[in-house]
Formats: structure tokens, sequence, C-alpha cells
């Protein structure tokens, strides 16, 4: 464990977005909560919320360190476990910038962000038991990755530029009611690390998106993240998740990929999404824990 000086720095743009994947592709396990498509999957997916979000980052010398990233009153974060005090520090920002006196604090981290817990402790923080929460997934993509099997009709094919609209209709359908949009998903194909040999469709007979699946490729780390799936409500029941999926999980083993992750519901709420990951041959390696802390 080093002994080093921290400089605190509000968030800035994409050079910031930069620093912050770099630290979670350095810091990256299977388990881990955030991979370095999550967070271009996130700051970009609903153009027009930046002013809703504070995000800080911690550096010592030229590295980043440690990022915390507040929507909501909610937290999300990664801190460099070989220097303990940016967790704490992230923590005592996210007390000050989060809705005022008498609002609920929350912090999702995962069961294997061990290096988290004891200043999550020391703040207050209580681990919830309720409630919704998420498995983290992973497979070997060497390991004999199923072939697609697309229902008769339908085509399964990467997306291209003027597929946007129908992509983000499905999308719209899928996940009723949702805030992503047509520019909005330009801006993720602008994005980094996001490539279109990993953005897969179903399209469907009329030429719709039925089904979709976008994977986004840690080439430090050979590691690729299902961010988001779906199917529109009028094709579900097909096996068309499940073709799509295996077709973008094979395009990123061709991309350089050995293994995937994803991280779908696994309360009993919502049991399907896992399910369909489980018969795809990914296995469960750790859960989100929930903190919760009333000002």
């Amino acid at each position: 464990m080093t002994t080093a000086r921290f400089a605190r720095r509000p968030y800035a743009g994409v050079d910031d977005l930069r620093a912050m994947q770099e630290l979670t592709a350095r810091l990256w396990s299977p388990g881990a909560t955030w991979h370095v498509g999550d967070l271009a999957w996130e700051r970009f997916q609903h153009t027009g919320r930046e002013h809703e979000w504070a995000t800080m980052l911690w550096d010592a010398g030229d590295a980043t360190t440690a990022w915390g990233w507040a929507d909501s009153g909610h937290l999300g974060l990664v801190a460099d476990p070989r220097h303990p005090s940016p967790a704490g520090e992230i923590l005592d920002w996210f007390a000050a910038t989060a809705p005022g006196p008498g609002q609920v604090r929350t912090v999702t981290v995962s069961s294997t962000e061990t290096h988290l817990f004891a200043a999550l402790d020391r703040r207050g923080y209580r681990r919830t038991g309720e409630g919704p929460f998420f498995l983290h997934m992973v497979m070997d993509l060497d390991d004999g990755l199923p072939e697609p099997s697309r229902p008769a009709g339908y085509r399964l094919r990467a997306v291209a530029d003027a597929d946007v609209p129908e992509r983000v209709a499905a999308h719209r359908a899928a996940f009723h009611p949702s805030r992503v949009t047509e520019e909005s998903y330009h801006a993720v194909r602008r994005a980094w690390p996001y490539r279109s040999d990993l953005d897969w469709i179903a399209e469907a007979p009329d030429g719709s998106a039925a089904a979709f699946c976008l994977v986004w490729l840690d080439e430090a780390n050979r590691a690729a993240r299902i961010e988001p799936a779906g199917t529109a409500p009028g094709h579900r029941r097909r096996g068309l998740a499940r073709a799509v999926c295996l077709a973008a999980l094979h395009a990123a083993r061709r991309a350089g990929a050995r293994r995937a992750v994803v991280s779908p519901r696994g309360d009993d709420a919502y049991p399907v999404p896992a399910r369909l990951y489980r018969s795809l041959g990914f296995r469960e390696c750790a859960r989100s824990l929930g903190y919760r802390r009333s000002a």
C-alpha cells in the first residue's frame, strides 16, 4: 500500500471520461461493477442529462486513482485499492453533492470490491437486503460458444448508420419507457470504445429491428460486455434474444475477446434475462450490493 498526494478535479469532458475508463480497465475483473463500455453507454445513452450528474476525479501524479459519479442521490465509484483514502473522500464529496438534508443516499458496489466496504461502514452506510439486485456473470468465449440459430424470416447482422432509427425504436419498445433517442444513440456510436461490428440486431421480415445486442470490447483485458440487449414485445418468445446475443459474442471473439460478462437482474421479480444468459454458458461470479444512508 502506497502513500500519495491526491488532487481532486471535476469532470470536464471526454478526456476525463477516457481517464475514468483507463482506471476502470486497470482495475477490472469479471466481478467488477464497471466495464469501460458501461461508462460510455451510461454517459451517452441519454443526451441532455449531463447537467444532472456531478462527477469528480482524483489524481495522483499523472494517473487517475479514483472517480465518483453522482446521479439523483445515487453514487457510482471506482477507487484503486492501493490508495485507501480516495474512497472515503468520494463518499464525503457525495454527501456534500447529493440532495439536501434528510434525503436518502445510495451506493452500489460489487461483492468483489471488498476494499470499499470499510469506507462505506465508517460513513454510516448500511447494506440493504431488499429490492432488486444484479448478478455479475462471466463466460469463456473459447469454451464451446454455441452457434446462433435464427427463426425463419429473420436476419442477424451488424448495425449500420441507416439502421439507427429502427435500432432506437426497438430499444424504446423493449425498455419502455426509455429516454434513448436517435440523437443519443448517434452519440453512443461516436463514443470510445464503440464498434459497429459488435452492435447487432435481429432484423424482422418487415425490415424492423426485432431484437438487439450491443457488445463493448475492453481490448486491454480482452473482455466483452453485453450492454444492452433486448427484444421488442411483438417478437418475444422466438429465441431472438439468444440468437442475437450469440451473434454479437461470436463477433466479439473474432475481434479478440476471450471472455464476456453481463449483469442481469438476480432477484425473483425479473428472472428471465439471467435464465437466458445461463443458457448461453454464463456463470455467476459476483453480485451487486446496495448500501443506503439517510442524512
